[in-house]
């Protein structure tokens, strides 16, 4: 049996508050545990700090290796000049215990930077910046079944730089800089969130990589999401399928804390991968804006916007009824302006 509408108005409002805004939200929005990246960004005047620690394993049958790897990732988001964007920068830095599983030689341990990137996002196209879906407060049904435009996502590109550095993790790639681009999609339906990124790596390098990650996140509360990913990565260094899935726990709005795993289906190598993370912001948000709204008075810097012919006629016609309303005379001697 369906709630009583009454109890359902503030559900629905808070619907409507945040498909009709810009990206900031009132509760941390990380990228992790998973590896892609959301459409949207954290908001103007929001930093955000999303750090994880890893432990996992490589055993490689043509290599004979055995690699224990234990790392670090430190990724820094900022949201500034426009809801739509945001810089970033990801760090990780990995330690390789390796051991031969035949003959004699003795395990190493080597450590170094294994990525370091630079770049910026931009929100393109979002299907839920005018409000189209603002809820219907006398149907339940109808805000809730299914609709076809929801199939629309939100898309962004991203473009930055990947900084390589010699070191014992990988000497096969020299020292330089190279581009990252990718293409990422949204789709919001409800609890549900599916984010896809289609990436390609070192695209001018001697050794380019492309990989596609799909993402399911399920909200089951606000304060819980569980999610699952897959990536499929391509190329003449390294190819592989890969499976993570894990979750997330909110222990503030500005907090988040998160436990995932990985596994692959080969052996050359052979992968598992356990990880746990944490993600703060510090939020200076002052303002919500609509994305590529013009309908308002004011632009974000308080200046008067210019106004459409439309709006101007409406306004003219309002004042006048306005004026002409508090100007009449009451048959019975009273002035009706004073009873408005």
């Amino acid at each position: 049996m369906c709630k009583p509408i009454h109890r359902l108005l503030p559900f629905l409002c808070l619907i409507a508050s945040i498909t009709m805004y810009g990206q900031y939200t009132e509760t941390i929005n990380s990228n992790r545990p998973g590896e892609s990246q959301g459409a949207f960004s954290v908001g103007t005047q929001v930093l955000q700090v999303e750090t994880g620690l890893d432990l996992g394993n490589d055993t490689h049958s043509l290599l004979n290796t055995d690699i224990d790897i234990t790392g670090f990732n430190l990724d820094l988001r900022y949201g500034f000049w426009k809801e739509a964007l945001e810089i970033s920068s990801f760090f990780r830095y990995q330690s390789n215990n390796i051991a031969f599983t035949t003959g004699s030689s003795d395990p190493r341990r080597v450590s170094g930077i294994e990525n370091l990137q630079l770049g910026a996002k931009y929100l393109i196209y979002d299907p839920y910046k005018k409000g189209e879906d603002e809820p219907n407060l006398y149907s339940y049904h109808a805000n809730f079944k299914f609709k076809w435009k929801t199939l629309i996502p939100a898309i962004s590109v991203y473009a930055g730089g990947v900084f390589d550095f010699t070191n014992d993790l990988d000497t096969r790639r020299p020292d330089g800089i190279s581009p990252n681009i990718a293409i990422i999609t949204q789709n919001n339906w409800g609890r549900w969130v599916w984010v896809n990124n289609i990436i390609a790596d070192r695209v001018t390098s001697e050794f380019p990589g492309y990989s596609w990650i799909t993402t399911m996140t399920h909200s089951f509360n606000p304060k819980i999401a569980a999610f699952f990913e897959y990536q499929l990565i391509t190329g003449d260094l390294y190819a592989d399928n890969l499976i993570r899935g894990g979750g997330a726990y909110l222990i503030t709005k500005n907090l988040q804390v998160d436990i995932s795993g990985l596994i692959n289906f080969k052996d050359t190598p052979s992968r598992w991968n356990i990880a746990t993370g944490l993600s703060w912001r510090l939020d200076l948000h002052k303002k919500d804006e609509r994305i590529e709204d013009t309908s308002g008075d004011e632009d974000e810097d308080g200046k008067k916007k210019k106004k459409s012919a439309s709006q101007r006629q409406a306004e003219k016609i309002n004042k006048k009824n306005k004026k002409k309303r508090r100007d009449s005379v009451d048959p019975d001697g009273g002035d009706d302006g004073d009873n408005l």
